[in-house]
């Protein structure tokens, strides 16, 4: 570790890799709403957030878990079309409450492919939030006809080894504990249907 009059110790979250404080300096003196999403392996929460002096207030939130419970989201909460819901999601009760527009906060991450697609379902629920078009996923995958696609192979080659072997137990063990993920861009149509319905 680095020693010396002039050795200055980082502020803990930066040492932890946990907080840009140039990057939130930056985000907090704009003055506007940060839509804040974070990802984490079996789940996408994103919120609409105030700073203030005594710390960020929390003025609408949602996460891919909220889908399941309120929603009938069968599948996956830790893919992309269910990051997409989630910031469908949030888009859709922010406008409820009164709140039109905001700022991307992306965290640290480096591997975004669920945290754009969360970003574009903000978008598309009508939230206004700043962002290039070329950065989001293309359609087929954020409505998951991409899982769909690999359903359908895996299972296939699962039926034409038939004997019970490696192949269709990866088929079982992936596929096998949700609804059939071959439908999946239908559910996907259905929940945001669900959520249109509710925060209409």
């Amino acid at each position: 570790m680095a020693n010396g009059p002039n050795y200055r110790v980082p502020f803990r979250r930066r040492r932890e890799g946990r907080t840009n404080y140039y990057a939130r300096k930056t985000l907090l003196t704009s003055g506007r709403s940060r839509v804040v999403i974070r990802p984490s392996a079996k789940n996408v929460v994103v919120q609409v957030t105030d700073a203030k002096l005594k710390g960020d207030v929390i003025r609408a939130s949602a996460s891919s878990k909220q889908l399941q419970k309120e929603f009938g989201w069968e599948y996956g909460t830790g893919n992309l079309p269910c990051a997409y819901l989630a910031g469908y999601l949030l888009g859709k009760k922010a406008l409820k409450a009164g709140i039109t527009n905001g700022i991307a906060d992306i965290g640290l991450r480096t591997h975004i492919n669920r945290t754009w697609a969360a970003l574009k379902g903000v978008i598309d629920a009508g939230f206004d939030v700043p962002a290039d078009e070329e950065i989001f996923p293309e359609e087929d995958r954020l409505t998951g006809k991409h899982i769909e696609s690999y359903a359908r192979q895996v299972k296939e080659a699962a039926k034409e080894a038939g004997d019970g072997g490696e192949i269709e137990s990866a088929s079982e063990y992936q596929f096998g504990k949700v609804k059939d993920s071959t439908r999946i861009s239908s559910a996907v149509a259905d929940v945001k249907k669900k959520i249109d319905s509710k925060y209409a």
